[in-house]
């Protein structure tokens, strides 16, 4: 087997092969490593490798599980590897290794899967691009002077750019989506509590975090979600399982579903045309199919949502700050300009209005709950645009000097009578405005890369469903996936 040939199988593909001994773990090891070292160079999508245990594991003569010998990668962002960094994209956490292995991290290895590095993240995951200062910025291999979304970006560039065929990632508003619609890719946010965290922390920013995964077929993402999910022996309730895998569910279509669409938003008066089409053109496939499909409004206030998103995401980030600088000594110059603003608007704003913006959460619960009702999906685009160009949304350097100084300063409030909130909502969250609605309200969501535009970038289009419906958006999935197939898509400047 050469590179082209290894880049042309799934993930579940080449468990077969490897199950049937006709190659070996060994050598598709060999194959990634050697697609990573043609490419990698390029897109900045490995940070961190995890050499030694990569190739014992490829050696095990008994490794087994379902996806026994597939080369894989995780995130650097909650998915430890005990004996590595966990770096978060971040100055401050540089010289930060696990002493133990994140549960999603275990099951993934149960799987057999065979881990031999760790992708690129923004700092904290705070942005839904993959720009950090400590790694610099990781591109998408479909135009490498654009983002590949994050902040699971460097999973969705390497399983793009076919290093491996998924990869592991993790989302709190977006940050498995957003990265699949950059990339044409597909990307689950499971409901919550379905997917594990932990034993490093409790549930990630208060339940709107989940983990996963991307990757270039349905099939492997519902194979990779059946083998990570399950209980939590260290968690704080028990989510309830599906009733069976969702590998099997996805080989029956689903009924006829009835299918909301829209391109609305506060954020993004006018969406870009692609964008639009992307979705029109979903639209109308999805009548094709046979389902029932009609424009509607939006079921809920996204520039309220916005608020309320990033009040809840600038507490926890003042939070993430204030531990990390106490649990290593780091000081304010570990850490990026940007991410000190949002920490100390968070910190400014207080526990009160946190607290408000949490309880606030159940009316976007409560307004999402009754459209499902009288829906089966709600379906959106992924992306507000195109992917933003690398450095688009970099902060000017006086701007970046003067954050600096008002967090050390204690100056939130300023910050706020500013007008920066709206800016930080215009600048971070106009191009992705659609994705989170999903974190708030606990609900899963899939981006279904269907769409390409003329000039050959992906722009996904995502669908919204209700509580517990991950496998059933699985199940649409691939009927989408069977009638406009995707896999085999490579993008050109990497091939």
């Amino acid at each position: 087997m050469d590179v082209q040939e290894y880049m042309g199988y799934d993930a579940t593909g080449l468990a077969e092969l490897v199950a049937n001994k006709q190659v070996t773990a060994a050598e598709l090891l060999e194959l990634a490593r050697k697609r990573a070292a043609e490419v990698n160079p390029r897109l900045n999508a490995i940070v961190i490798e995890t050499t030694k245990e990569a190739d014992a594991q490829a050696a095990d003569a008994d490794l087994s599980g379902p996806f026994a010998g597939v080369p894989f990668l995780i995130k650097d962002l909650m998915q430890e590897y005990k004996g590595y960094p966990t770096t978060c994209g971040s100055r401050s956490l540089k010289n930060f290794v696990a002493d133990e292995n994140a549960l999603v991290t275990d099951r993934f290895l149960g799987a057999g899967l065979v881990i031999f590095g760790k992708t690129a993240t923004p700092e904290l995951g705070a942005k839904g691009i993959t720009e950090s200062e400590l790694w610099g910025p990781c591109h998408n291999p479909w135009d490498l002077d654009r983002t590949p979304g994050g902040s699971s970006g460097g999973s969705g560039s390497a399983v793009a750019a076919g290093i491996v065929p998924a990869a592991g990632a993790n989302d709190g508003g977006g940050s498995i989506r957003i990265p699949a619609g950059c990339n044409g890719l597909i990307g689950l946010k499971p409901s919550r509590g379905l997917a594990p965290y932990g034993p490093q922390t409790n549930e990630p920013m208060f339940g709107m975090a989940v983990q996963g995964v991307v990757s270039r077929t349905v099939r492997d993402s519902a194979g990779l979600f059946d083998s990570i999910i399950g209980r939590l022996p260290l968690g704080d309730y028990d989510g309830a399982l599906p009733a069976g895998p969702f590998a099997e569910l996805i080989k029956s279509k689903p009924g006829k579903l009835k299918i909301g669409y829209s391109a609305k938003s506060a954020i993004t008066d006018t969406p870009d045309p692609e964008a639009v089409k992307a979705l029109e053109s979903t639209a109308q496939l999805l009548t094709e199919l046979g389902h029932d499909v009609e424009e509607i409004d939006p079921p809920y206030d996204d520039k309220a949502l916005a608020e309320t998103f990033l009040t809840i995401w600038f507490a926890q980030c003042a939070a993430q700050v204030a531990m990390i600088k106490e649990e290593t000594g780091a000081k304010n110059a570990d850490f990026e300009a940007d991410t000190l603003a949002m920490a100390e608007l968070g910190r400014a704003n207080g526990i009160v209005e946190a607290a408000k913006a949490l309880a606030k959460t159940t009316e976007f619960t409560h307004a999402v709950s009754k459209f499902y009702d009288d829906y089966d999906y709600f379906l959106t685009p992924t992306l507000g645009r195109k992917p933003v160009k690398i450095g688009e949304l970099d902060t000017a350097p006086a701007l970046q000097k003067g954050a600096r100084f008002v967090h050390a300063a204690r100056g939130g409030k300023l910050l706020f009578k500013s007008g920066v909130l709206d800016t930080m909502i215009e600048d971070n969250l106009g191009w992705v405005p659609y994705t989170q609605m999903a974190n708030l309200t606990g609900r899963p969501a899939i981006n279904v890369p269907v769409y390409w535009t003329d000039d050959g970038m992906p722009l996904g289009v995502q669908f919204n469903g209700a509580l517990g419906s991950d496998g059933a958006l699985l199940q649409l999935a691939a009927q989408l996936e069977e009638a406009r197939p995707w896999a085999q898509r490579f993008p050109a400047p990497v091939k």
